[in-house]
């Protein structure tokens, strides 16, 4: 059975948060389509991540980190997993 591919609107909103929006006007105001400008995407791209609709990848994550000059995780911040047993190396919950 072949399911049809989900559309950009029902993607689920991700769990990863980010300050891009403080950091824009700490650092001069700037704005959304000056940091697509700086990364090397679309305007649209940069509204989406800091809408929280859409996760970067790794790469455009460090690039979003560079152009504002600080750490990944100034920028981007995953909540803490519950408390879940750890996998043993077979990969079973220990």
């Amino acid at each position: 059975m072949v399911r049809p591919a989900k559309s950009a609107t029902s993607a689920k909103p991700t769990r990863v948060t980010n300050d891009m929006r403080r950091l824009r006007f700490a650092h001069g105001e700037m704005t959304q389509a000056d940091l697509a400008d700086r990364t090397g995407v679309t305007r649209q791209t940069i509204i989406a991540i800091e809408q929280g609709r859409y996760s970067p990848s790794l790469e455009l994550a460090f690039l979003i980190a560079h152009a504002f000059g600080v750490p990944l995780d100034d920028v981007f911040q995953y909540p803490t997993p519950s408390l879940t047993p750890p996998l043993t190396p077979s990969g079973e919950e220990s």
